[in-house]
């Protein structure tokens, strides 16, 4: 039988999320009929307002737009300055940037470099597709046509009044390859010809008529309606981008809440609610938007969930639900603190940012896709603050996000193919497909697990992904004695923290073979406090090989998880360490103990071997990924099973060697330092609940706390007191021999 998590239904809209799965069930998450009520709204650690102000935003454009200016040449073009030429949509990008600034009051010493920027690219756009850089024609329409209202009054009529018609530019005359280009692309020029509807700059009824073709015919509809979830499938990888996915998204909501009144608003509508929705429950606790597909691991990828958070949470507001706007509100700031790591603080593009999601020079293209470089991805990030300081208009009070307080699990459409779990703030990601199609050389998603953050950690210590790149390594020709063809793969050329397996001589991790194995999720409890699942790993293509089930028991503080092979093979399970992501980081690896951080006071990744014979087999060479160096681990043993210990340690915590050495297992989960598992119970220190009847809160033997009838509750402890408590249903609570009526999915505080 299978239950959905309750969440609250906005009036204005169905929300449609996720599943909780009775335990011991398989399950597979639902269609998209589901309707969902209140969730839970307690989190599991004391929960601090971001303090994430707008004008932060400004600070940060300003920063980054004064590094562009000094690389624009004096006819206006923002030059890149590793290709030495004016690239994309930098320029206009800058412009729009300069632009807010010069509306909020700021950036008054850019403003002659902005104004060059709008001349320049104005004119380039006027003279149609050739004249604009890449042919990125879609790309000028909105920024440009919006950047006129901040610089009417910074130049002269006659100026303004020339980059005015030169707005007028017929569509079909700027945009390359009218009828080819139908991915993310479309929608730029969706949004675009509808900013210049509302600026008197084109025909309403071309306009419309261009959107709905678009949407209905160019195959716009079917990318995001016919997904599960209503993410944006942008169809230019195998799985599909989760990084690319929040372009196509962002421009239909932002198409849409520019007023666009056309037949299918009310579809796009429902369709990028849906989406975005689903997009809070996707974003790891420390605000990163998920890995995977080309353009992953961008720093500009947090920047797009951030504006559409902001955009959804001013939506929410007008709409009353004022929960949902708190929580998209804080989701937003979430998203925007997460960049900070990656601003560069010396040289001459001090107060600009990286382009990928590391600290290596930008010159060594690590983790760039070709389209990725420093002008078009620097004009991306000013781009969507601008546009994120714009759309914040009111005050909202903030809420926990979805990925703070965790209690889901889901998988995404098969087209993405990834796995979402979240227990208290500690999210896992698992990829069910690994990239089979190579995209510019490279396999972008992995098969297996990707990320493990936990909030208030530095989730960038891992474990990560290891781009699978078959270009590095020889390609192995398996066949049976007699010859028979099996499969061609690259031993060891991709990283994952999955299983790895000995195959006729050669050792076989699961990311190498992404064109014969795939992953299946099952999900067997599911709380704000405790998420089971088992990731089971098959081949699928009939070439024959090992079967592995991976059970994870995933807990705010930790997790354990199990790999297990029905088979006879040698096997083990592969850790991808992090060594150096353009700063080295301090690695240790010991008995039964592998460890990374960036120092050895602040936090760290501890993977901690269970297993009484455990081995740690460290001899395989690094593979260079988007994150950085990975060095592969893989932890053996001769038991029947591989047992492990994920253990997100932050500076104040338990060294790990201490965590080690009091781990139990108990007849029906383990007990730790920080927590204890008990079937479906965990009790922690300052929280504890889960699914039950009844409570042992000081470890007697005897009940603490009663419940009229089995639900599912939250307890908020001090000193092993009761502060507050929350259920999924309406029932009775017995506590201190006192009655207390609860009501579903509301808080109640204790006197």
């Amino acid at each position: 039988m299978n239950y959905f998590i309750p969440y609250k239904e906005p009036r204005f809209w169905l929300i449609y999320l996720f599943v909780f799965i009775i335990n011991n069930t398989f399950s597979q998450t639902h269609t998209n009929d589901a309707k969902f009520g209140q969730a839970f709204h307690l989190s599991v650690k004391p929960w601090d307002k971001s303090k994430v102000d707008k004008n932060d935003f400004l600070e940060l454009i300003e920063a980054t737009c004064e590094v562009m200016a000094i690389n624009q040449n004096p006819s206006g073009a923002i030059i890149d300055p590793y290709l030495k030429r004016e690239h994309q949509y930098s320029t206009p990008y800058f412009a729009f940037a300069v632009g807010v600034l010069l509306k909020a009051g700021k950036g008054k010493h850019l403003k002659a470099a902005g104004i060059k920027a709008m001349e320049h690219s104005t004119l380039a756009f006027s003279k149609g597709s050739k004249a604009i850089p890449d042919e990125h024609g879609e790309f000028f329409i909105s920024p440009l046509t919006n950047s006129l209202q901040f610089y009417k009054n910074h130049v002269s009529q006659d100026q303004f009044k020339t980059w005015t018609e030169r707005m007028r530019t017929p569509l079909e005359v700027v945009m390359q390859n009218f009828d080819g280009r139908i991915n993310n692309w479309r929608t730029y020029a969706m949004k675009g010809e509808w900013n210049r509807v509302n600026h008197k700059l084109s025909d309403k009824s071309f306009a419309t008529e261009f959107i709905e073709t678009a949407w209905n015919q160019y195959s716009q509809k079917i990318r995001i309606v016919n997904d599960k979830w209503n993410m944006y499938q942008d169809w230019s990888s195998d799985p599909q981008s989760l990084a690319v996915e929040a372009v196509g998204r962002g421009n239909l909501i932002a198409l849409a809440t520019e007023g666009y009144d056309g037949p299918s608003s009310p579809e796009i509508w429902k369709a990028f609610r849906k989406g975005t929705y689903t997009s809070l429950y996707t974003q790891s606790p420390d605000g990163q938007a998920p890995p995977n597909g080309r353009t992953d691991n961008h720093i500009f990828n947090d920047v797009l969930y951030q504006l559409a958070f902001e955009v959804m949470a001013e939506d929410a507001w007008k709409n009353g639900d004022q929960y949902l706007a708190g929580q998209y509100r804080r989701a937003a700031n979430l998203a925007f603190k997460s960049i900070y790591r990656w601003q560069r603080d010396s040289g001459p593009f001090k107060g600009s940012f990286y382009i990928t999601k590391n600290h290596f020079d930008p010159k060594d293209r690590i983790g760039y896709q070709p389209a990725s470089q420093w002008g078009n991805y620097t004009g991306a990030l000013v781009q969507h603050l601008a546009e994120a300081w714009i759309s914040r208009k009111n005050e909202i009070p903030e809420f926990p996000s979805p990925a703070e307080i965790g209690g889901y699990a889901f998988t995404t459409d098969d087209s993405f193919g990834a796995f979402f779990a979240n227990a208290g703030g500690f999210q896992v990601m698992v990829n069910l497909r690994g990239a089979s199609v190579p995209k510019y050389g490279l396999s972008w998603t992995p098969l297996g697990t990707v990320r493990m953050v936990k909030q208030g950690w530095d989730g960038r210590l891992g474990p990560s992904d290891g781009e699978h790149d078959i270009s590095k390594n020889s390609t192995y020709q398996m066949k049976t004695d007699n010859g028979t063809h099996v499969d061609s793969y690259g031993p060891q050329s991709g990283i994952s923290f999955g299983p790895e397996w000995k195959e006729r001589g050669h050792w076989v991790r699961i990311a190498d073979v992404p064109s014969t194995y795939r992953a299946e999720a099952e999900i067997k409890f599911v709380h704000p406090l405790l998420v089971r699942f088992t990731i089971h790993y098959t081949y699928v293509t009939g070439r024959g090989g090992p079967y592995f089930s991976q059970e994870f028991i995933l807990t705010p503080d930790l997790l354990v998880t199990r790999l297990k092979n029905a088979q006879s093979h040698q096997f083990g399970l592969t850790v991808p360490l992090l060594e150096n992501d353009g700063r080295p980081l301090i690695t240790s690896i010991s008995n039964n103990i592998a460890q990374t951080g960036y120092s050895k006071n602040g936090d760290q990744q501890s993977f901690i071997g269970l297993n009484k014979d455990i081995k740690i087999v460290s001899d395989a060479p690094s593979i260079q990924s988007t994150y950085g160096w990975l060095k592969p681990i893989r932890f053996e043993s001769e038991e029947e099973s591989i047992d492990l210990m994920v253990y997100p340690k932050i500076s104040s915590d338990m060294s790990s060697s201490k965590m080690h050495e009091n781990f139990k297992w108990t007849a029906n989960g383990f007990t730790t330092p920080l927590a204890e598992i008990k079937g479906n119970l965990y009790r922690g220190i300052n929280i504890a609940g889960g699914e039950g009847d009844a409570m042992d809160l000081d470890a007697d033997g005897k009940s603490d706390v009663v419940f009229s009838k089995k639900c599912r509750f939250m307890l908020q402890l001090n000193d092993n007191s009761i502060d507050q408590v929350e259920t999924d249903q309406d029932v009775i609570m017995t506590y201190q021999g006192k009655n207390h009526t609860l009501t579903a999915f509301q808080p109640f505080t204790l006197n």
